[in-house]
This record gives structure tokens, C-alpha cells and sequence, in this order.
């Protein structure tokens, strides 16, 4: 069974979904499936993770990320034509998805997955599975129960639904604490939009400073990498928080092990990857209420805390953790269990084999790909307007620039 997913790779930069492939499609290859990936890079000649999967024996293609939709869909088309797979994963890459239309024609099932809950993802639901019939997907993949039920809920017509979280691996090794100390780690991006890393930044500068015994470290790169430098050198001078920078994917787990509470201070997320990994290690994970993901992993004193925001009430919970060894080890060993039960990587991983081979089965239509003639996409819509530059827009743009500069010279000309 072929089987292709498509990404992006950046250097310096790996993200949730680029973690789940590292994990999901070595998984696969172990079970038989002939996987590979197709990467859009900055830098085809540094990809960290497509050079780590190649290294793990699955199939990669490196393309210099190309400037327009049509170009990025053409080049999906040049890698399929001599080897068409028998499933198609699009995955977060949005002119895959478009592309995915013609593949389904041609006999190829496709796969969309939902990553998070936000204006992208709510678009690729709006395109892809109810929109314009021709490029609706054939399956789509929810991380969480919750984007799952709220796709559910609009009963899509002709479309395989599925709930698979992006799982974890489970370690050996679990986090222990005494009375000394209560060390707080965060991981992941540094971004102010979704992550709000500055206020995150705020939140455990204040912690350490008001909760003696209480240390914190912020593991991740970003765009906001510079504002999170600035918090911590005016309110975090002298004080036990620091900027570690970002750790390889393999040796996350080593690096939780030495904290005991992970802090996910997020405005949304689907069902984020650091938070099941810092669960599998034993911390107690402490989160702002969000809607995605969080309930069904995190339940208020039960596994974890929830807080109702960045300042008074995640100092308090964090007091509460330092002065309360014996909760701190109820809730460690609640996170580790919920974990354990229903979201390791490898029961993740027999969930999506499954899926393609539910897929494969049910696909009788003989794969032959033949890329067309022409391609014409729907009207962008707003929330994918960020990942879609279209070549016709962007030329239309050109000409009413060019059009507005003759304008205003030949009225510049005739008000002399």
C-alpha cells in the first residue's frame, strides 16, 4: 500500500504536525506501508525533518517551496504522474488539497486532517469537505473529539470521519519531586498568535518571583523569540526562568523528566503534542480553558488544573502544586495513566493503519494519474486566504498597480 503525506520544513522550526510525522510514518513503514513524503522547504538543502525521515528508511521529495498555488499544485502533479500512490494525504498543505480534487478523479482516495482549531483549518472544513463537490476529500482526520463532533454536527455527505489523536511516545521513566523544588517547563512555539508566549513569558516570571522554590524553563523558537527575551530581561533579571531554546524531537522526554508541571497558557489548540508528552513524563499539566482538545485530555483536579487566566488564579494553582506535594503526585500519576490508556503513539498509529487500509479496500477505481490540461480553483475564501496566492491574483494585483501609477502621472501632467 503506497501511501503519500505532504508538509512543509523549516529550518530551526519544528512544529506539532512535523513531530506526529516524525513518529507516524516510520510507524507505518514498520507495518508494511510504502510511505512518503512530499516536503515544500525554504531550503531543500536543509530540511531537518524530511532528512530525519530519510534517515528512519521512509520515502521523501524536497521541493523549494514555489511562490504560487498553481506552481505548488503542478509540482504535487510531476510527483504522482509515474508513481501514483494509492492514498493521498494532503495533510496542512493547502494546495495539496486543491490538487487532491483531480487526484480523487483518478481513482486516489484523500485524506484531510485538522490539526487545531482555528480560521484555517475551519476553511480547509468549508473547501474540502463542504464545499464544491470535485475537491472534497474522501476521509478527513480530526485530532481531537472535539473538531471531530463540531464537523459531526453539519453531517457531511460521502465522507469518512475519523477521530485519531496524534499520540505520543510513552517513557519508561517518570517525573518525581520532594519538597525542594517545583520546576515548570513550557514547549512549544514561540508566537503570540494561538501561543501568547509573551503573556506566557509574563505568567512565569510572576510564578517564580511570588512562589518561592518555584523554577521555569521555556523550551521553543519563533517569530516572537525576541519579545520573550525582552520579558525575561525586565521582569525576569535574577530570577530561576530562562529561554532554553528548541530540543530535538528525540530528546523531548529526556528534558521533561527533570520538571514536574507543564503550562499550556494557549488561546486554542487541537490537541497539542508537547501536552500529551509532558503527561506520558508524569507533570502535571496546568491550562487556560480551551475548547479544543484540552477537555478531553486535562479534567480539573482530577489530572491536572485549570485556570481561568494568565495571572492570579495560574499563580495560585501553581502555589498550590509547590506547597501540596501530595496533590502533585495524585494528579502526576492521573496524567501519566489518561495518557497511557488512549493516546500513545503506537495505538495511534494501528488507528491510522487502519484507516488506509478501511481506504484501500473500499477504493475498486484503477489508479492511473494524468495531470489536466488546466487548472481552475474555487474563489479564495478568508480564512485560507494566508497560504493561497494565487498566480492570476497576484498579476491582476501588477496590473491595477501599474494602472493606478499612469493614472495619477497623467493627472499629475494635465494639473500642471
Amino acid at each position: 500500500m503506497k501511501v503519500v503525506f505532504c508538509a512543509y520544513d523549516f529550518v530551526h522550526k519544528v512544529g506539532g504536525p512535523n513531530v506526529w510525522l516524525l513518529r507516524l510514518l516510520p510507524a507505518l513503514v514498520s507495518r508494511g506501508v510504502d510511505a512518503k513524503a512530499l516536503f515544500f522547504s525554504q531550503d531543500p538543502l536543509m530540511s531537518p525533518t524530511a532528512d530525519a525521515l530519510a534517515r528512519m528508511g521512509v520515502k521523501i521529495v524536497v521541493a523549494q517551496n514555489p511562490r504560487f498555488t498553481e506552481q505548488k499544485i503542478q509540482w504535487i502533479f510531476e510527483q504522482l504522474r509515474n508513481d501514483p500512490p494509492d492514498i493521498f494525504v494532503p495533510n496542512l498543505v493547502l494546495s495539496s488539497y486543491y490538487a487532491g480534487g483531480w487526484i480523487r478523479k483518478s481513482g486516489i482516495p484523500t485524506v484531510g486532517v485538522l490539526h487545531s482549531d482555528d480560521d484555517f483549518y475551519r476553511g480547509v472544513q468549508d473547501e474540502f469537505v463542504f464545499g464544491d463537490e470535485f475537491f472534497r476529500l474522501s476521509s478527513l482526520v480530526c485530532v481531537s473529539k472535539y473538531l471531530y463532533d463540531e464537523v459531526s454536527a453539519k453531517s457531511p455527505d460521502n465522507i469518512l470521519l475519523k477521530v485519531i489523536p496524534c499520540g505520543t511516545p510513552t517513557s519508561q521513566k517518570v517525573a518525581a519531586r520532594s519538597n525542594a523544588s517545583l520546576k515548570i517547563a513550557y514547549v512549544g512555539r514561540l508566537e503570540e498568535e494561538q501561543k501568547r508566549i509573551s503573556d506566557v513569558a509574563m505568567a512565569l516570571c510572576r510564578a517564580v518571583e511570588e512562589v518561592p522554590g518555584v523554577e521555569a524553563t521555556i523550551y521553543g523558537v519563533g517569530s516572537a523569540q525576541s519579545s520573550v527575551e525582552k520579558v525575561l530581561a525586565q521582569h525576569g533579571k535574577g530570577l530561576p526562568v530562562r529561554l532554553a531554546g528548541m530540543v530535538p524531537s528525540d530528546e523531548i522526554l529526556s528534558h521533561l523528566l527533570k520538571h514536574h508541571v507543564f503550562v499550556l497558557l494557549s488561546d486554542y489548540e487541537g490537541l497539542p503534542i508537547a501536552l500529551m508528552e509532558a503527561m506520558a513524563c508524569g507533570l502535571v499539566p496546568v491550562c487556560t480553558d480551551m475548547r479544543s482538545g484540552i477537555p478531553e485530555l486535562v479534567q480539573h483536579e482530577n489530572n491536572g488544573l485549570i485556570v481561568q487566566n494568565r495571572g492570579d488564579d495560574f499563580v495560585a494553582s501553581i502555589r498550590r502544586l509547590k506547597e501540596n506535594t501530595r496533590l502533585w503526585n495524585e494528579l502526576s500519576h492521573r496524567a501519566r495513566k489518561k495518557v497511557e490508556e488512549g493516546y500513545s503513539a503506537e495505538a495511534c498509529a494501528d488507528r491510522w493503519y487502519q484507516l488506509l487500509t478501511e481506504l484501500r479496500t473500499a477504493s475498486t477505481t484503477a489508479k492511473h494519474f494524468d495531470s489536466p490540461s488546466e487548472i481552475r480553483l474555487p474563489p479564495i475564501r478568508p480564512g485560507l486566504a494566508r497560504e493561497d496566492l494565487r498566480q492570476v491574483t497576484w498579476l491582476l494585483y501588477f496590473f491595477k498597480r501599474i494602472r493606478r501609477a499612469i493614472v495619477r502621472s497623467f493627472r499629475s501632467k494635465n494639473n500642471e
